[in-house]
């Protein structure tokens, strides 16, 4: 029977696929200020430069592919049941192959109802537009949790961590809750892997494994240590 993987990516994943995010060096996500486009506030005072900044986003999206590091995690699926937890709102693991994938903060290829957030629907190859609208009539916007809202599949995820049997967590500082807190359900006789090229503080946390590199390296110091480890080569 296959041992349950369970992975947390972060942005420094995307990062190498040429996905900038607002966690670089200068605190801006593409010359942006984070309450200029992704909070609600930003939406109420400004919806169309808030949808021209995702749809410009998604048009990156689309043109990037995935990399090493987003391709290993799928070939784990060979010998692990593999779930990948991302805070990450591109398609790149959906694209390299992973099958179960469950985005915490939304996906930008999808649009979701301004009334009903459970009505999401595929954004058309042109993005959004304003007057662009679900079936109940109202403005669809991006299906992006933005900062200030639930993240409604955080419990999901914390049932998904506390069932691990290995569990790694990919280029992310452990810095942004609710997702932060994940690795505290993760039973602590469980094998942690974090991969990071600034290994963030665990605070104690039991049975972690430090890999100091970026994803694509790291990843593959993890497919070899866990098919060594588990006898699968």
């Amino acid at each position: 029977m296959m041992k349950k993987l369970v992975v947390l990516t972060g942005a420094g994943i995307s990062a190498e696929s040429g996905l900038k995010t607002f966690r670089d060096s200068d605190g801006l996500w593409e010359g942006h200020r984070v309450e200029e486009v992704a909070t609600p506030e930003a939406w109420l005072r400004d919806p169309e430069k808030v949808q021209r900044f995702y749809n410009e986003r998604r048009e990156q999206v689309l043109k990037a592919e995935p990399n090493d590091a987003h391709r290993l995690l799928a070939a784990l699926q060979e010998y692990f049941e593999v779930t990948i937890i991302t805070q990450n709102v591109d398609d790149l693991h959906e694209r390299a192959g992973s099958l179960n994938v469950l985005h915490l903060h939304g996906l930008i290829t999808q649009a979701r109802s301004t009334r009903n957030p459970e009505l999401i629907y595929q954004a058309g190859a042109d993005g959004i537009r304003m007057g662009d609208v679900c079936e109940l009539g109202s403005q669809l916007r991006p299906h992006i949790v933005w900062f200030g809202e639930q993240v409604p599949m955080i419990i999901p995820a914390a049932e998904l961590c506390s069932s691990a049997e290995i569990f790694a967590v990919i280029g992310t500082s452990l810095a942004v809750y609710p997702a932060a807190g994940l690795i505290d359900y993760v039973p602590e006789h469980v094998k942690k892997y974090i991969i990071d090229p600034h290994i963030p503080a665990t605070h104690g946390i039991a049975n972690t494994r430090p890999i100091a590199d970026k994803a694509v390296t790291g990843v593959r110091v993890l497919y070899d240590a866990l098919l060594r480890e588990h006898g699968k080569n």
